[in-house]
């Protein structure tokens, strides 16, 4: 644990030295501290951590900073380890960083209340493991349903619509739900209409809206 260098990035000074202070008691080398994120690029980048522990909203402007250092981190350093700290889950904003492979953390503030699993974590990050927060998670799975483009779909516009997934013509799919072919047209306008696909041919329509409806589920 003695081996693991860590650099801390939060403008917050009492967390700051707080952080450091808890780490170094752990056993862990808090090799760097910086209050924003110029200042983690350059110590990233000069010593070579096995962690970046870095706060999400940083100075200038108090809002993605954090998390735009940590993607230049990922993007020139893939094997230093990041921990993103946020007094928020912000879901939109951590998407990006946490498909970018192992390696990746993202906790609540209020999480930092149980210094052994707390310790615990960043040693898994700076290992290659990845850790999110039960609210992150939470948040992720709300957004997307409040997101989702099918809530404006019929009962029977997504039964045609699961049809047109399977490969299946417009007959088909008028066989298949008893009903004519003259309906099933009139449910797929209906559909590629209420998912914004208005601007192609017919055929490039029913591949959007296909693909549509297989992301969201």
């Amino acid at each position: 644990m003695a081996d693991t260098q860590v650099v801390l990035a939060d403008d917050d000074v009492l967390l700051r030295e707080g952080l450091a202070s808890l780490l170094a008691r752990s056993g862990l080398d808090v090799v760097g501290q910086a209050g924003d994120a110029v200042q983690l690029l350059d110590l990233v980048r000069e010593r070579r951590p096995e962690l970046a522990i870095v706060d999400i909203r940083m100075p200038p402007t108090n809002t993605v900073e954090g998390l735009r250092a940590a993607a230049q981190i990922r993007e020139r350093h893939p094997e230093v380890g990041i921990l993103v700290l946020s007094a928020h889950a912000e879901a939109e904003h951590a998407m990006q960083l946490l498909a970018s492979g192992g390696g990746i953390g993202y906790l609540l503030k209020s999480r930092v209340t149980d210094v052994e699993d707390f310790v615990d974590t960043a040693l898994r990050i700076a290992r290659g493991g990845s850790v999110v927060d039960p609210a992150l998670v939470q948040e992720l799975v709300s957004a997307r349903r409040r997101n989702d483009p099918l809530d404006a779909l019929s009962t029977r516009e997504r039964e045609v619509l699961s049809l047109m997934a399977e490969g299946r013509s417009n007959a088909g799919i008028a066989r298949r739900l008893w009903v004519t072919e003259g309906t099933v047209e009139k449910h797929v306008r209906s559909i590629l209409t209420k998912l914004g696909l208005t601007e192609a041919d017919d055929d490039h329509r029913r591949v959007l809206a296909v693909l549509t409806f297989l992301d969201a589920r």
